[in-house]
């Protein structure tokens, strides 16, 4: 009986890239509003901070993970759990978990948790040269954001910083805005419609 020949079945899944963006913008955008002021409270930004800030994205990093594409899961996923953690601080701090938690919250425990979310964002941010420009500045406006929810936390120029923090946010979300709709209607179009530049070929060829 003659062997027949080995078939490989390829299954082709869609950019992820777009609803992540999109999760990453709704968030910045809800949030951003409660540091500038024109908001109050976090009631309001906590399910939008769960549901788009986190679950959209480790959707997108899940969805990546099956492209082979490290950096998109890898970023997803981190920014994801980020927020779920948000989420869970603002939670303890308005004493959904108990009088004893909320009394005891010291705020330089987020400040070595944005740290940690500056170095790794720092490690992206080098990565996302060789991506598109787009992407680049929303990682370079990350930066910003964690380095000034950094020092606001350890009570460093807080005022200063905090608003550092909220417009670098609010950039985010109208720079993840554009790249999400980049990546649906470039898509959508078999053509680019929306411009989000190309690698700078520094540290790979493109």
């Amino acid at each position: 009986m003659t062997p027949q020949p080995a078939q490989q079945v390829k299954i082709i899944t869609a950019d992820p890239s777009a609803i992540g963006l999109f999760g990453l913008a709704i968030v910045t955008l809800v949030a951003s509003s409660q540091k500038l002021g024109i908001t109050s409270g976090y009631s309001f930004v906590i399910p939008w901070a769960v549901f788009l800030g986190a679950f959209a994205q480790l959707f997108a990093c899940i969805q990546d993970a099956k492209h082979n594409n490290t950096f998109g899961m890898t970023a997803f996923g981190a920014y994801a759990f980020f927020w779920l953690g948000v989420a869970s601080s603002w939670l303890i701090k308005l004493g959904v978990f108990g009088p004893e938690l909320a009394g005891t919250v010291d705020g330089r425990q987020l400040g070595f948790a944005f740290l940690g979310y500056l170095i790794f964002t720092l490690f992206m941010t080098i990565g996302a040269i060789e991506t598109n420009k787009v992407l680049l500045i929303i990682f370079i406006l990350i930066d910003f954001l964690f380095l000034g929810l950094m020092l606001d936390a350890f009570g460093v120029m807080p005022e200063v910083f905090h608003k550092l923090a909220a417009y670098a946010e609010l950039g985010i979300a109208l720079f993840s805005f554009y790249g999400s709709g980049a990546a649906v209607l470039n898509t959508h179009f078999g053509r680019v419609f929306l411009p989000i530049g190309k690698p700078f070929g520094i540290f790979k060829e493109n």
